[in-house]
C-alpha cells in the first residue's frame, strides 16, 4: 500500500468516525420542548471541584431554601407573560456527586463539542443512578473555595440531554451570581439561545437588552438573562449579582414556548 493510499484511509476512517460520534449525539440525545401544562423539575447536583473543607462545608449545609430565588425568578416571569402555571420549574437539591465531570473543551471545533457531549452524557450515566421522573433537568454545580487562585471554565447547557454544567463559588456571598448563571443553563436545555456577542461579552440589541426601548438606552438597570450582563455604557459591563436584576426578555419566551411568535 502506499503512502497516497494510507493517507486516503486514515481520511476516510476519521471522516467515519466524526459521522458515527454525530449519530451517536443525535441518537442519545433528548430535546425538550414544553407545552407547559404541567411544571418542569429541575436537580441541582453540588460537586466539590476542588476538594477544599471550605468548599465542603458549604455544599454539606445547602437545601432546596438555597435555589428558592430561581423560583421566584421563573415565578415572576412566568407570571408577566401570562403562562398560567403558578410554579413552571421546580428547582430541588440532589444528592453529591463526588466525581468530576470531563472538562469543557476551550474553543472546540464540532467534533470536539461532540465528544465532549458524549463524555459528559456518560458520565452523568455513571455517577447519576437515582431514578428521576422522566426528562427531568439536571444541572451540576461544581463549586470551588472563594480563594481559589485557578481560573474556573464556563458553564454550558445542553437541550439534547437536558444538562447543565455550572461552576460557581461557595458562600452565601455568591449564591446570587451562582443561580443566576444555573438559572441561564437551565434555560438552555429548554431551547434558549444565547444574547450576547461571543467575543465582547456585550449584549446584543435589541434581543440580549431587558430594555431595549429605553431612551437614553444607557445605564441599562437589568439584564436578560440570556445575554447575562448589565450594559452599563458602551463597553462597560456587569454581572448583575442576582436574578432580581434579570428578566426573560421576548426573544427567550418564545423560544421556550412562554411566548408565540406573532405576539
Amino acid at each position: 500500500m502506499t503512502r497516497r493510499e494510507i493517507f486516503s484511509l486514515l481520511r476516510t476512517l476519521l471522516l467515519t468516525l466524526a459521522v458515527v460520534m454525530l449519530l451517536l449525539n443525535v441518537w442519545f440525545s433528548q430535546t425538550r420542548e414544553e407545552n407547559w401544562q404541567t411544571p418542569v423539575t429541575a436537580w441541582m447536583y453540588p460537586i466539590n471541584a476542588d476538594g477544599e473543607i471550605a468548599t465542603q462545608t458549604w455544599i454539606d449545609q445547602l437545601s432546596d431554601a438555597h435555589f428558592d430565588d430561581m423560583e421566584r425568578f421563573f415565578d415572576r416571569e412566568a407570571a408577566r407573560y401570562r403562562l398560567g402555571l403558578e410554579r413552571p420549574i421546580q428547582i430541588q437539591l440532589a444528592a453529591q456527586i463526588n466525581a468530576i465531570p470531563p472538562d469543557i473543551p476551550l474553543e472546540p471545533s464540532i467534533v470536539d463539542a461532540v465528544i465532549w457531549a458524549l463524555k459528559m452524557r456518560y458520565w452523568v450515566w455513571k455517577y447519576d443512578d437515582t431514578p428521576r421522573e422522566p426528562r427531568a433537568i439536571r444541572i451540576f454545580i461544581r463549586f470551588y473555595a472563594p480563594d481559589n487562585p485557578g481560573p474556573m471554565q464556563h458553564s454550558l447547557g445542553l437541550q439534547k440531554g437536558l444538562i447543565g454544567l455550572v461552576n460557581g463559588y461557595a458562600g452565601g456571598e455568591h449564591a446570587g451570581r451562582n443561580n443566576l448563571v444555573a438559572a441561564h443553563e437551565l434555560l438552555h436545555t429548554l431551547g434558549a439561545t444565547d444574547k450576547y456577542d461571543m467575543d465582547t461579552l456585550e449584549p446584543i440589541w435589541p434581543d440580549g437588552y431587558a430594555d431595549p426601548t429605553q431612551f437614553p438606552l444607557y445605564p441599562q438597570t437589568r439584564a436578560e438573562i440570556m445575554s447575562g450582563r448589565l450594559q452599563v455604557s458602551p463597553g462597560w459591563l456587569l454581572l448583575p449579582p442576582s436574578l432580581d436584576h434579570a428578566v426573560i426578555g421576548p426573544a427567550t419566551a418564545i423560544e421556550i414556548n412562554w411566548l408565540s411568535a406573532g405576539n
